[in-house]
């Protein structure tokens, strides 16, 4: 099971930050240890291309990014303090993520250590998100012909609004969101589908509605590739998630949505999403659970 990874996945930001930044090599060394993923599987990605960049940001937004131009508001609203560091991490992790679809469509399932920053917009970063990986991957994969129809799976306890608002007239690009419905971000355009769920939301009905979401898109659209976006913030444990998912009822979704497209022969990305449990180590446990999955299913 190949996946992208690059010790620049980890910016430098402050200790106290609510951030888990240090998730990304903490994962990478889980997975190595466990047995997960080889050492050979890890492909180092390099710095995405501007002229990728623009195929789904503004040119001043993803230039701004990179010299340190973003002004105070553009800072606050981003989420995460400028430095050149996430400059660098952010333009890694697209190409991360745009290397993972390459990869899932040779071997059928592929992974990016990072990526799933679905609250980008095209002027501006927000949430935690500074450029929006899958957006601009689609539209990269998509101009090089590797793909033409793209389904963006995303579950997220928070609604994908940048993923939703830049492919909102893209007949060839199908994104689905299940969330929490009183969950940021509080304007939220719309998905193709968006499944909104009440607080408190437990396994048993998550599991449920999830299917039939799958089901019905199913029957809706077929896809060339799928971007799976295993966002862990419906833990119960959650810092912002207010859902009410065990973490095994967290594989069991994950192994919901693995089992499904590869039954259907899709190939699949795996990205990270958010996530903010109590403990970095618990962050990473629930992380690994998605490639745990797809490693006992065969990949």
């Amino acid at each position: 099971m190949r996946v992208s990874y690059s010790p620049g996945y980890v910016a430098d930001i402050p200790d106290n930050h609510i951030f888990p930044m240090r998730k990304f090599s903490g994962l990478h060394s889980y997975l190595i240890d466990k047995g997960i993923v080889k050492e050979s599987e890890v492909v180092e990605p390099s710095l995405v291309d501007f002229s990728n960049l623009i195929t789904a940001h503004t040119e001043r937004y993803a230039k701004a990014v990179w010299t340190g131009e973003l002004d105070k508001k553009e800072i606050r609203r981003m989420g995460l303090p400028w430095s050149k560091s996430l400059a660098i991490r952010s333009r890694l992790a697209v190409q991360g993520t745009i290397n993972a679809g390459m990869m899932a469509l040779e071997d059928g399932l592929a992974g990016n250590l990072a990526g799933g920053t679905h609250h980008s917009m095209p002027d501006h970063g927000e949430g935690f998100c500074v450029y929006n990986d899958v957006a601009v991957a689609i539209k990269v994969l998509q101009q090089s012909m590797w793909v033409n129809r793209v389904l963006v799976v995303d579950c997220d306890v928070h609604q994908g609004n940048g993923t939703a608002y830049i492919f909102r007239d893209d007949p060839n690009v199908f994104t689905f969101s299940i969330h929490g419905e009183k969950n940021y971000p509080f304007k939220k355009p719309p998905s193709d589908l968006d499944v909104g769920l009440p607080d408190k939301t437990g396994d048993e009905v998550y599991h449920k509605t999830l299917i039939s979401a799958l089901q019905k898109i199913e029957s809706e659209f077929k896809a060339d590739l799928v971007f799976y976006l295993g966002g862990i913030d419906p833990l119960e444990t959650d810092h912002f998630g207010r859902l009410s998912l065990t973490l095994s009822g967290l594989r069991e979704r994950d192994r919901i949505v693995v089992e499904h497209f590869k039954q259907k022969d899709y190939p699949l990305v795996l990205l990270l999403s958010g996530g903010y449990a109590p403990t970095l180590e618990q962050t990473v446990v629930a992380h690994a659970q998605m490639y745990e999955v797809a490693k006992e299913m065969g990949f």
